[in-house]
């Protein structure tokens, strides 16, 4: 496979274009690259006749890719494996996906997937708290960020960067209590907010910060490999996006694609989520090391109807506070 991850980094980096026949199937994706990797290894394992090409960026360039690639009547991907529902429900609402019933979907709770079939969340990725253990507090509330033990000595990610910290901040700004205040009380505590999550781990886990907004497999796995970061779900609770994957319309390569999402929600698919450190979507599927029971993480809600509505004000409201990072 070092092939196509050569190939993968020089389509990144905009060396080479893909034409749609360069490969069975092609998937734009916002999991990190070695997730992506093991996601497609795992499905050509299972689709020996489908060979897969890959493309990795947060959410939003992602997003921005593919729009250039639509208006230009091009798109390549045939497949998006990304960050939350909220945009592939813009994508559905614009007619650029397919609809595809899945059979796995009998083993999902109706929630998780959109009930015409046009996406399906693969995973829950919640977003909480992370400290360095040699932080002067163990925070357990999302306030606790703003007190004088946390000034100047947070990150997070930007909405403008990253899908999941787009979700989280409009989650939190509905939730009593908190709203958009909190978020300009922790700009007065000197946090800051800047490119995607793994920018927030990095500078956490080096000590640069002592706490960071981030989403939950990063510093569970990396304190598993002995990194001195430690996980905190909130008492208030935790945002979660659901990583959906969908359908291009434009696909030419059906087929494959279905195969593809039949995988992902699969049993199997599903094991290779939980073995790379994420808590599974679908019903009945154990959690991975370092969690806690599932039932004792409290997710709070949040509309991607009214999400979608809302999200250029918010967008620009989180950067009145914290600037274009």
């Amino acid at each position: 496979m070092k092939k196509l991850s050569i190939f993968t980094a020089l389509l990144a980096a905009g060396f080479i274009s893909v034409s749609a026949e360069a490969a069975d199937l092609v998937l734009y994706t916002s999991q990190p690259n070695e997730d992506a990797q093991a996601t497609v290894d795992g499905f050509m394992a299972a689709n020996p006749d489908v060979k897969v090409d890959w493309v990795r960026d947060g959410t939003p360039k992602i997003m921005a890719k593919l729009q250039a690639e639509i208006e230009a009547g091009n798109p390549v991907a045939d497949v998006l494996l990304i960050a939350d529902t909220v945009t592939l429900e813009r994508l559905k609402e614009a007619g650029k996906l397919l609809a595809y019933k899945s059979p796995e979907a009998a083993n999902y709770h109706a929630a998780l997937y959109d009930a015409e079939g046009y996406y399906y969340s693969t995973k829950l990725i919640t977003t909480g708290i992370m400290y360095n253990t040699s932080a002067p507090m163990k925070p357990a509330s999302w306030e606790d960020l703003t007190k004088p033990d946390a000034k100047g000595l947070v990150a997070m990610a930007s909405p403008l960067t990253s899908g999941a910290a787009l979700i989280h901040a409009q989650t939190l700004a509905a939730v009593d209590g908190l709203g958009w205040d909190y978020y300009k009380a922790l700009a007065a505590n000197g946090a800051i907010a800047a490119g995607g999550n793994g920018a927030v781990l990095k500078s956490v886990a080096s000590g640069e910060k002592a706490y960071g907004m981030v989403v939950d497999y990063m510093p569970i796995r990396e304190k598993a490999k002995g990194a001195p970061v430690e996980f905190v779900f909130p008492q208030e609770g935790v945002s979660a996006v659901t990583e959906p994957v969908g359908i291009l319309a434009s696909t030419k390569n059906a087929d494959a694609a279905k195969k593809f999402v039949d995988y992902v929600l699969s049993e199997k698919g599903q094991e290779a989520f939980v073995k790379l450190g994420y808590i599974p979507a679908r019903n009945g599927m154990k959690l991975p090391e370092g969690f806690p029971a599932r039932d004792s993480i409290k997710v709070l809600p949040i509309k991607a109807g009214e999400a979608l509505k809302n999200t250029d004000q918010d967008l620009k409201t989180f950067s009145g506070i914290y600037g274009s990072n």
